[in-house]
């Protein structure tokens, strides 16, 4: 407690001390002014909340909890709700053996009687400033999992969001639908732990709900009862505005909501299944792209140096085609996104034609597709070209018309940025192969490919040391003389990840940098083992390589090494 304060508030409980006088005088303005006792009590003993507090405790002989004592209490929220706590503005403690409420005003006798309805006699009670019952249970809310309340058991507004329906726990735990309940529980508790999608699958015996959590799917829970699964999916088709009585084939829809301060968009795809119907929905967090998107760079994903600065070098050229590729979800996109944050510095014309716009980068002309009004990616692109250009972003590159207004852009002077679709860094070169361009033309264009992937890392709270034997690294192609002397560790679980042993993600890749000896082998077609070995030559690091160095290094687990690259 800051010293100066205390010294108020003794000098407050000696000057001023809270009489029967005081206290009538008070409730007789209150009730003229229409006006809350404890500030008309502030006013006329001129102190504030926290020292009220204290003359409060002096005069009724109740004992005071400070911001330290609430902090250092475990709140009973299986007593008395979190929804209901924030309602009436008190809070049941386990304190030791006992247990007892705090409340702000022990004058309010309803609330008084309410608590001893509600929770039986109480045996003890606190009083602590509003402001600090206020900021602790606001501080609560941050580390709440609103699914667990809900499950049946037993930043200024936009100008067009203000009448957006809110999701708080608060709002949750004031819902008498257990449906409603929910569904917005389960929303909300995806945007809290960071999900990507939220997947309900419809059951047997009723529903499950998972979380695509660090690219895997994590149970979140499993309500019983398949009227239950029904009503839920027909909740989340009533807020995307979808067809209730359409059960026979999918739909696809969208809602929005206002969360954690800002407005969220949904995405749902409904599928029908032999239990009835599933859905998807994508948490679309635009705020959370934005501010991600402003401090994206290329070294906060993950690579090692020598990949790093190696693909910052072709990122800066001045013209060429530079490709990521990688399956959907390995972070192919956002590579992209971190290499053109670092080299926007406004003096040059930077246009992306993207489907859909995944980040908001600012100083950039981003295009969305848009096939139904014949916006495609060629057509885009050509248009482009007109727009005066220094650096351009396509999405991905699906198409043989595409890839071909592509390399001649490279061809003519801008550097072209893309995504394409490919197991590793040298299936590029069949798949544009297959599309029919001009090998020539092709590899004169290409300046490098860089494959991905993203590892999920050994997490950090439950991080310890394993023994992996020799017979498992040889079965995954791994030289145990490797790992002598190395510290191999793995996750054991724990409430942090969820019971999985891993938290957060890391980027490793495979990057071909095209030079004269490679562009040949190229256009002779020569096998893809020869190109391989020339390129290993010349320093490339294939993608099981780079993840095995994070292994041996102990960021992540020999399952998950195995899971995200083959042994080659």
């Amino acid at each position: 407690m800051n010293a100066s304060v205390g010294v108020e508030r003794h000098a407050a409980l000696r000057a001023a001390p809270l009489t029967p006088g005081v206290l009538a005088s008070a409730r007789a303005r209150a009730a003229q002014f229409q006006r809350p006792l404890l500030e008309i009590l502030q006013d006329e003993l001129g102190v504030d909340a926290s020292a009220l507090a204290d003359l409060i405790g002096a005069a009724m002989e109740m004992d005071v909890a400070g911001m330290a004592q609430l902090n250092a209490w475990r709140p009973a929220f299986e007593r008395l709700p979190y929804a209901e706590s924030a309602q009436r503005g008190c809070i049941a403690f386990d304190v030791g053996a006992t247990w007892g409420v705090v409340v702000s005003d022990p004058f309010d006798a309803a609330l008084a009687d309410w608590c001893n309805a509600r929770l039986g006699p109480v045996p003890r009670w606190w009083v602590a400033a509003a402001g600090d019952i206020a900021a602790f249970l606001a501080r609560q809310e941050d580390s709440m999992r609103a699914i667990d309340s809900a499950l049946p058991a037993g930043a200024a507004p936009d100008a067009g969001d203000d009448d957006l329906e809110h999701l708080s726990i608060r709002s949750i735990g004031e819902g008498t639908s257990v449906v409603v309940r929910l569904v917005q529980s389960t929303l909300y508790d995806a945007l809290k732990s960071g999900a990507s999608d939220i997947h309900l699958e419809s059951h047997l015996n009723g529903l499950v709900i998972k979380y695509r959590l660090d690219g895997m799917l994590i149970q979140a829970g499993a309500p019983e009862g398949r009227e239950l699964a029904e009503q839920v999916l027909s909740r989340l088709k009533v807020m995307a505005e979808l067809d209730i009585a359409e059960r026979r084939i999918p739909q696809d829809g969208r809602f929005r909501l206002r969360a954690l301060g800002r407005a969220v968009d949904f995405r749902v795809s409904i599928m029908p299944s032999i239990h009835g119907e599933d859905a998807v929905v994508r948490v679309l967090d635009k705020q959370a792209m934005v501010d991600q998107a402003a401090g994206l760079r290329l070294d906060v994903l993950g690579f090692d140096d020598a990949t790093l600065a190696a693909f910052r070098r072709l990122a800066r050229d001045p013209y060429g085609l530079l490709l990521v590729t990688g399956p959907t979800g390995s972070g192919k996109t956002t590579t992209l996104y971190a290499a053109l944050s670092e080299i926007n510095h406004g003096d040059d014309k930077i246009i992306t034609i993207e489907d859909p716009v995944e980040y908001q980068l600012p100083g950039i002309l981003q295009i969305p597709v848009n096939d139904k009004k014949g916006l495609t990616f060629s057509r885009g692109l050509r248009s482009i070209l007109r727009h005066d250009p220094d650096r351009i972003m396509v999405g991905e590159i699906r198409d043989p018309d595409t890839a071909q207004i592509a390399i001649q852009a490279a061809l003519t002077g801008h550097l072209v940025l893309s995504t394409v679709h490919a197991n590793n860094a040298f299936d590029v070169i069949g798949r544009f192969t297959h599309m029919d361009v001009d090998p020539y033309s092709f590899v004169s264009a290409l300046s490098g490919v860089l494959a991905q992937r993203l590892l999920r890392l050994n997490c950090a709270h439950c991080v310890r040391p394993v023994s992996v034997d020799d017979a498992e690294l040889q079965a995954a192609a791994i030289d145990p003389a490797c790992a002598r002397g190395r510290r191999l560790c793995a996750g054991a679980g724990c409430g942090k990840c969820r019971g999985t042993g891993y938290k957060g993600r890391r980027a490793v890749g495979e990057l071909l940098v095209l030079d004269d000896e490679l562009r040949e082998l190229v256009v002779a077609r020569a096998p893809v083992r020869q190109i391989k070995e020339a390129a290993r030559r010349k320093g490339t690091r294939f993608l099981r390589d780079a993840a095995v160095e994070l292994l041996l290094d102990g960021h992540t687990s020999l399952a998950e090494v195995n899971r995200v690259t083959l042994a080659s």
